[in-house]
């Protein structure tokens, strides 16, 4: 515990995001530097708990008082050595984690829990700033090969796991670069992909193998991938998006979020890299090229109030909308914790994003009735009433229809499990009652020497569980494999409890293996 008193005479302290009017006009992550001192400061609320909570609100169990504890003492490279203990990819997590472990902090009881997730991430880029990060290949190569078919977080954290243990790791990819979601699910405001690609670059030194483009069930057959490869991690994801069934759904321009955030991700991700001064306005838009679908001058509805509506209100925001409305049919959350989700549970609160704070409205407790179209056959407005719950069913509330305009409707409202034409289906895989891939404690399908890991046998879920699973699959694999059996292991899937308080997990968890 660096400052025994740091968690009283330190207030929580953030940092700035960029004028709103300044950071819509580029893609550049919101965030204003953070001084070291400062940072070192919100560490030092860290009080070190007997039960750290913390642990058991992160999946990937990440050292937190550890690594709080010296970045207080400014002991940068030790901290980002125990941050590496148990996280490949923390300049990922530090950006995009919803951060459960501060909902569990337990200075959060009654007051403001600590920075946590700033202190990562501060970690990481001084890590990568000062030379800290290096590749970290094996001393002894097994020669067995290993197929992993994703390259999203699971995918990349059971490659490299799998590449440091000694295997000869080949990632598939359908797309044309690999980062999966990363790069072209996630906008570059949220996480710039130089974050990404720098990563990559050391797996490739660690002697991990990317092939992109190549479809795994069309391009590469199940037989043919089975036959190649001693071992295979399935971590394709959950993609299969929910849909809305209502009248008027074939309209034009109405879309999925994953047909529109990865055309503007493709387009921005070619732009050239920002200069140091912000350049004016107008010759920036004149830049941009436009993505086949753009919410550019146009009366823009989003259905669905998660993150992944978030990331489309403020890509429709930095490409020229009209105006942003996000819809959600559950009732707007409270500002602080309810009773019903104590402490440490993370809570369902109203939460304020980048992007919300940008524009647009937020409406809640409604249903979508019907689109409405032009003679054309273009969506031109949107029918939708109010709602109640009333035994676990939404009942429209008499009267309240009425109508918005919109030009473009992009639906985000989740995933329903993951593709199963192709090559799961040809290789025969079993699925549990919610969808998904089903597995064993050990990350093992139905088929032997087949693995699952992330979203596709899980369901959509957090950044942090999708890396906790592909460490987690990667110890089935070695074990599979012959290996040593030394890499460290999360929960088993068929568990699904929070991660263990430090005390009691397996000695093997707490193995530095960056």
């Amino acid at each position: 515990m660096g400052d025994p008193k740091g968690f009283l005479t330190t207030a929580r302290e953030t940092p700035r995001r960029r004028p709103v009017d300044v950071r819509i006009s580029d893609w550049r992550e919101v965030y204003e530097p953070f001084a070291a001192d400062r940072l070192e400061r919100q560490a030092g609320r860290c009080m070190d708990c007997g039960i750290p909570f913390c642990h058991s609100g992160c999946p990937l169990g990440n050292l937190i008082p550890e690594w709080n504890d010296l970045v207080f003492r400014g002991d940068w490279e030790l901290a980002a050595d125990r941050l590496h203990a148990t996280n490949n990819f923390p300049e990922f997590t530090g950006r995009l984690c919803p951060a459960p472990c501060e909902a569990a902090c337990v200075l959060g009881i009654n007051a403001e829990p600590v920075t946590i997730k700033q202190v990562e991430v501060e970690i990481i880029d001084r890590a990568w700033a000062s030379g800290f990060v290096t590749p970290a290949p094996p001393a002894v190569r097994s020669g067995r090969p290993v197929a992993v078919v994703g390259s999203g977080p699971a995918g990349l954290a059971a490659a490299q796991q799998l590449t440091r243990a000694g295997h000869a790791v080949t990632v598939f990819e359908r797309d044309d670069e690999p980062g999966g979601l990363l790069r072209y699910g996630i906008p570059s405001f949220k996480m710039e992909k130089s974050h990404l690609d720098r990563r990559l670059r050391q797996m490739e030194a660690e002697g991990t193998t990317f092939r992109c483009g190549v479809n795994v069930g069309a391009g590469i057959t199940a037989d043919e991938l089975r036959a190649s490869f001693d071992a295979v991690v399935l971590a394709g994801g959950a993609r299969v998006p929910r849909d809305l069934p209502v009248p008027g759904r074939s309209l034009d321009g109405i879309h999925q979020a994953m047909e529109y955030l990865p055309l503007s991700n493709r387009a921005t991700n070619s732009l050239p890299p920002e200069p140091e001064q912000e350049p004016e306005l107008e010759k920036e838009k004149e830049q941009e090229p436009e993505p086949a679908i753009t919410a550019r001058g146009k009366h823009v509805v989003i259905i669905g109030g998660g993150d992944t509506g978030a990331d489309c209100l403020g890509t429709a925001h930095r490409q020229g909308a009209l105006s942003v409305t996000q819809l959600e049919i559950m009732p707007r959350p409270p500002r602080s914790r309810p009773g019903s989700q104590p402490w440490p549970v993370y809570p369902m609160i109203y939460r304020v994003s980048s992007a919300h704070e940008e524009g647009g409205e937020r409406v809640y407790a409604v249903s979508t009735e019907e689109f409405l179209g032009t003679p054309d056959g273009r969506v031109r407005a949107l029918r939708m009433l109010d709602v109640t719950q009333a035994g676990g069913r939404f009942e429209p509330v008499p009267g309240s229809s009425r109508e918005i305009p919109c030009e473009l409707v992009l639906l985000a409202m989740g995933f329903t499990g993951a593709e199963r034409p192709g090559l799961l289906t040809d290789l025969g895989v079993e699925f549990d009652a919610r969808g998904n891939v089903a597995r064993a404690a050990n990350y093992e399908t139905s088929v032997p020497g087949v693995f699952v890991a992330g979203d596709m046998g899980r369901g959509q879920s957090l950044i942090v569980w999708a890396i906790a699973e592909g460490r987690s699959a990667a110890a089935g694999v070695d074990t599979y494999l012959g290996g040593r059996a030394d890499l460290p292991v999360a929960i088993p899937p068929a568990a699904r409890p929070l991660a263990l308080p430090a005390a009691r997990r397996p000695p093997e968890y707490r193995q530095n293996r960056r």
